[in-house]
C-alpha cells in the first residue's frame, strides 16, 4: 500500500492528478442553478493560437470547463450560474467582450442522465420476461 500512496503523492506534486471532486445531484439538494455549454468562436492570436483567449476565459469563477474543440466553433465552455439572468450577463458582458471572441452560441442543460460515470436516474429492475429453453 505504501507504493500506491507514494505514487499518488508523486502524481499530485507533479500535477498529473489535478483535483478530486464529488459528483452531486443538485436537483436533490433543492439548489437551483443554470448550466450552459457555450460554443465560442475565436480569432487565434499570432504565436499563441487559441491559448491566450482560452486561458483568460478559464480564469472566470463561473467557468467550470474550457476545451478546444473541432467543428463549427473553437472553444466549448461550461458555465454555471445561480440563475438565467446572471448567466446571460456573464456571456454578454464578460465572455463576448474578450478580444478575439467573434461569436458565442449557448446551449442550456435541461436534464442530466449521466455525468463522470455517475447515473442521475434510478436503475429500474429489468422488466423483460425470462426466456428458457
Amino acid at each position: 500500500m505504501q507504493d500506491v500512496e507514494k505514487t499518488v503523492r508523486d502524481y499530485e506534486q507533479r500535477g498529473v492528478i489535478k483535483t478530486y471532486y464529488t459528483v452531486i445531484d443538485w436537483e436533490k439538494t433543492g439548489c437551483e442553478k443554470v448550466v450552459a455549454f457555450i460554443d465560442v468562436k475565436v480569432t487565434p492570436a499570432r504565436d499563441v493560437g487559441f491559448d491566450a483567449v482560452a486561458c483568460r476565459i478559464a480564469r472566470f469563477a463561473q467557468v467550470q470547463s474550457v476545451w478546444l474543440v473541432s467543428g463549427g466553433s473553437d472553444l466549448r465552455v461550461v458555465v454555471e450560474a445561480p440563475n438565467l439572468r446572471e448567466l446571460a450577463t456573464f456571456v454578454a458582458e464578460k465572455l463576448a467582450t474578450i478580444d478575439g471572441v467573434t461569436g458565442t452560441t449557448s446551449h442550456f442543460l435541461l436534464k442530466r442522465y449521466k455525468e463522470d460515470g455517475a447515473l442521475f436516474f434510478d436503475s429500474e429492475q429489468d422488466q423483460r420476461l425470462v426466456v428458457s429453453p
